[in-house]
């Protein structure tokens, strides 16, 4: 199981994305894919300040991705990561996540890559 950072989708849904190549190795699995609704609300700002979210919402469910289900300890975790690293809420999730399914990390993020890995989580991308 793979879990995406919204980088990945970012990168998957512009065209002229520096990450669009690897994006789509990343994407290009036979693994699960699976994606926090934080990361897939911040993969939607850019389309949404242009109208186009709907659209590629679509694009997106059309990779056949799982999305995770919160569990009721998620935002203590989140937070406690948080307050130990300080990234931004949607990476903490995203490391939360990868953490809660032993799952690699998919990011171009080279500071959440940096902590992930210092936790002990495989990333892929950086």
């Amino acid at each position: 199981m793979i879990v995406l950072d919204a980088g990945v989708l970012i990168a998957h849904l512009a065209v002229e994305d520096v990450h669009r190549d690897a994006a789509f190795e990343i994407l290009d699995t036979e693994d699960d894919l699976l994606i926090h609704p934080l990361t897939l609300a911040e993969a939607l700002v850019h389309p949404a300040r242009v109208g186009t979210e709907r659209e590629d919402l679509a694009r997106i469910d059309s990779l056949g991705l799982l999305r995770r289900e919160e569990s009721v300890d998620e935002p203590v975790r989140i937070a406690r990561l948080r307050a130990a690293s300080s990234m931004k809420l949607p990476d903490c999730a995203v490391l939360a996540t990868a953490e809660s399914f032993g799952a690699t990390l998919a990011t171009f993020d080279r500071r959440l890559a940096d902590v992930a890995r210092s936790r002990g989580v495989e990333v892929v991308g950086v």
